[in-house]
């Protein structure tokens, strides 16, 4: 025989040994584990259901006539009566001339905190830490992809920057330099205000409220009035609707901080709620949030189905984008401890009757725990049961010796059929 096959036939049989004694080693260790455990841990149960309805204001649309328009509020932000919610520049020159005086205006705010700070003590030290936290503060909205805040943290890290400028560069007598600029800037404001307001025309709030430049036709579509008679197949008909446009809205105003969600349910489902009393609604597409809004308005039964109407006065600001979604109506929550259904046993225990002293036995409902090396029976109460796991809870904590045996998150649950009572040493 040739040394090439000897040594070949060699290899292969250590290699078929090695991987019948792992087989072997596993086989052995599934044998041995007759007490597998799992963990603990809290969970929460909520008894809820899906509803698909609109989001109901009281709004007032804002529209304007003329070339470029320049929304002035934040989305959701409030405004007061009179305030500008709106520019309309009538040409390329008009947008030119805002953009200018808004620089002018930054300029002039820069030059009279420099003058301040001239021939006097300056807050040096206190201005370069300024610099750097707004420094900070934009590399971090950019590294988190947050660009909402772009734009005035740009202004205020310039604003910051010139008035350091200004702090340290100025040399000699500057207060002469620094007013004659100042002057100077306020008469190019001054002329360049003057001839915007021939370019420019402005759209003003009439009346308080929350602005938001979407404006989806459904604003007379469907109004906090109408809620009190709308039915079932009234809100099935507007789902399918697709409202006009209106080419000359600009935006619009939310003049009411009520506002409403407007569903159809099944009637067993609508049936459980109590008017007058609230419910937790959680948004997850569009907005992420929970909002505990009050039943106001049970419809008449239709075929079945019932209009629910729910209310709330709180995150309208964060809100204003929405009209319609999908929900989850949340009835009820349960929290506790989650559990596979195999680790549930139901023990025989002795009890004493505290008058006549007579034992008898009780059924104790628990879980076995793995403490140390030893099994220990702690009690619990089912909170809920499910298709594949229950929510339990420790049964008592009264006294000190049930409140060191009560079952706890992070316990190790032995989930055997084997034998076991309070005591057994698992090996």
């Amino acid at each position: 025989m040739k040394q090439g096959s000897l040594n070949a036939r060699i290899i292969m049989l250590l290699v078929l040994g090695a991987i019948l004694l792992t087989i072997g080693v596993s086989a052995w260790n599934s044998l041995r584990e007759i007490y597998p455990t799992v963990m603990a841990y809290t969970y929460t149960v909520s008894d809820s259901m899906e509803a698909t309805g609109f989001l109901v204001r009281q709004e007032t649309v804002l529209t304007g006539q003329g070339g470029t328009v320049e929304l002035l509020p934040e989305e959701g932000e409030k405004v007061s009566r009179g305030e500008t919610v709106a520019l309309f520049y009538q040409s390329d020159d008009g947008l030119t001339q805002r953009q200018t005086l808004q620089q002018l205006m930054l300029e002039q705010e820069q030059l009279e905190y420099a003058l301040a700070q001239a021939g006097g003590s300056s807050d040096s030290a206190q201005l370069s830490t300024r610099v750097a936290d707004a420094v900070a503060d934009l590399r971090g909205a950019a590294a988190s992809g947050d660009l909402t805040g772009l734009e005035s943290q740009t202004m205020e890290l310039k604003s910051l920057i010139y008035k350091h400028s200004y702090t340290f560069d100025q040399e000699g007598d500057s207060t002469a330099a620094l007013q004659a600029s100042l002057d100077e800037v306020n008469a190019q404001i001054q002329s360049l205000t003057a001839q915007a307001s021939h370019s420019t025309s402005r759209v003003t709030a009439s009346q308080p409220g929350v602005f938001s430049g979407l404006v989806d036709g459904y604003e007379s579509l469907i109004t906090p009035d109408m809620l009190d008679t709308i039915t079932p197949s009234q809100l099935n008909e507007l789902s399918r609707q697709t409202p006009a446009e209106d080419p000359s809205a600009i935006g619009k105003l939310i003049t009411n901080s009520t506002w409403y969600f407007a569903c159809t349910l099944p009637q067993e489902e609508a049936e459980r709620l109590v008017e007058g009393r609230t419910i937790t609604v959680r948004f997850s597409r569009d907005w992420s949030g929970e909002v505990d809004m009050e039943v106001e308005r049970l419809g008449d039964a239709e075929d079945g189905k019932m209009v629910v109407v729910l209310s709330a006065d709180k995150f309208l600001s964060d809100t204003t984008l929405l009209r319609r979604q999908t929900v989850e109506l949340v009835f009820n929550t349960v929290s506790g401890i989650r559990l596979p259904k195999e680790a549930l046993r139901v023990e025989q225990q002795t009890a004493t009757d505290p008058d006549t002293e007579e034992e008898y036995q009780v059924s104790v409902t628990g879980v076995y725990a793995l403490v140390g090396q030893r099994a220990e029976f702690k009690e619990v109460t089912v909170l809920s049961e499910e298709d594949d796991y229950i929510l339990v809870t420790a049964a008592s904590t009264e006294t000190p010796t049930q409140e060191k045996k009560a079952l706890r998150a992070g316990d190790k649950i032995i989930i055997s059929s084997g034998e076991l009572y309070d005591g057994k040493v698992i090996e």
